[in-house]
């Protein structure tokens, strides 16, 4: 979602008249776009900030702006103890940064912004027909906000209750990216699988993206994120039967304990993890599972997180992010009882990480061998003579190729496979 706001902002941008800056000494506006998901990426766009500050010392005219899930939350409590920075902006207030920064140039001060709706009539959901750039891949929302509620999650207050995009309004903008060049579109969503309940005529999710299938140009679909409870049979025959749909799914599982889902309010047990995976699998062997866990919970004893291990050994998943429980201000789980210590919940995620990493490098060498999709998407680090790209179970890899290949699907058979990825060779 992020990674949308940012596209969001630079369309606005470039539309009032700006221009991106090539080097940061040489900008004039500074536009933070934060998360507030775990305590890290918070405590990163602060050490920004105080980047930023030393720049506006020597430049006092420049202009800086946080917005994104930390500026929701925090609103003006930011600006205590930092006067150069000159605004702050809510998740759903993007569309105001041109005025609010012509209104700074002018010299007056500026309030934040920072109220949610709850109706989708009263949201601004834009399509992208004004987009600046389009790349060979892009991310398309379908929907806002959150109705889960999960114990651990500030998603629900910083970017309001669920709200979906008209299904029209979505095909147009896939419509539009891929006759400048897109082939890769990527569905974002808090649950993607919930979407259209909030719609006059509601649609399912697999509807919508059986329409996305019928676009011309689009050639590998993705979508994030699906929460578990509302994960349809409709929607896994659905991708199993469309060849554009890439057969990766991103499950966040968060915890194998029964009690644990309980107490993090996911609303389902793991049995239900279990069974999604069989269907999964049969429906489509070769598909790629990742996921989101979650270590150290309160209330977490080492049974639970055994039940954890269990989980990840029994399914096997590609490969998944993993983190030790951060409390966020003003969630539930921030006041729950059993908070563990940081050291233990380390501890802890030291030995997940161990477990999952193994069984992500076993896959990856059982894979060494076979030929997969790679959409080029340009230079490796190591420059010129060698291309990265992702298969359609979004594995990374690297092999050598020249420019003409950018932009398309090629077979490439994969010789070396490591934790990160591939290296791989070109089948001519």
């Amino acid at each position: 979602m992020n990674e949308d706001d940012s596209s969001q902002i630079y369309s606005y941008l470039s539309g009032a008249g700006y221009e991106p800056a090539l080097k940061e000494e040489d900008a004039e506006i500074f536009i933070l776009v934060t998360c507030s998901v775990r305590e890290k990426p918070e405590n990163k766009a602060l050490s920004k900030l105080g980047e930023l500050n030393l720049l506006k010392a020597e430049n006092p005219n420049i202009i800086i702006g946080v917005c994104g899930c930390m500026a929701q939350r925090l609103g003006d409590k930011l600006k205590v103890g930092r006067p150069y920075l000159n605004f702050v902006v809510g998740t759903e207030q993007i569309s105001s940064i041109p005025s609010i920064i012509n209104s700074i140039e002018d010299g007056q001060k500026y309030k934040s912004r920072l109220s949610l709706s709850e109706k989708t009539s009263d949201l601004h959901l834009p399509g992208r027909t004004n987009k600046a750039q389009v790349g060979l891949r892009e991310f398309i929302p379908i929907m806002y906000g959150c109705n889960n509620f999960c114990s651990y999650c500030v998603v629900p207050y910083t970017r309001g209750r669920e709200r979906s995009r008209e299904t029209q309004d979505i095909l147009d903008e896939i419509k539009y990216v891929a006759d400048r060049g897109c082939i890769e579109v990527t569905l974002l969503g808090q649950n993607v699988n919930s979407y259209g309940q909030t719609l006059q005529e509601p649609k399912t999710f697999a509807y919508l993206l059986s329409k996305a299938c019928e676009i011309e140009g689009i050639e590998r679909i993705r979508f994030t994120t699906s929460h578990p409870k509302d994960l349809s049979d409709e929607l896994i025959d659905t991708m199993a039967q469309n060849d554009k749909i890439c057969k990766h799914l991103h499950l966040a599982v968060q915890s194998g304990d029964d009690e644990i889902l309980r107490l993090m309010n996911r609303k389902y047990k793991i049995e239900r993890i279990y069974s999604l995976v069989e269907k999964l699998r049969k429906a489509m062997p070769k598909i790629s599972i990742t996921t989101d866990l979650i270590v150290g919970f309160p209330g977490e004893d080492e049974k639970a997180f055994e039940n954890t291990l269990k989980m990840v050994r029994d399914i096997e998943f590609d490969s998944a992010f993993m983190f030790s429980f951060n409390p966020i201000p003003n969630t539930p789980a921030a006041k729950m009882e059993g908070q563990r210590l940081m050291k233990d919940k380390n501890k802890s995620l030291e030995r997940l990480i161990e477990l999952q990493n193994s069984i992500t490098c076993r896959k990856n060498k059982d894979a060494e061998g076979e030929v997969k999709k790679v959409l080029a998407e340009g230079f490796s680090t190591k420059g010129e003579g060698e291309l990265t790209g992702y298969t359609d179970g979004l594995k990374i890899v690297n092999f050598e190729g020249d420019k003409s290949l950018i932009g398309k699907i090629i077979d490439v058979k994969l010789t070396k496979g490591s934790l990160y990825g591939f290296q791989g060779e070109l089948v001519k």
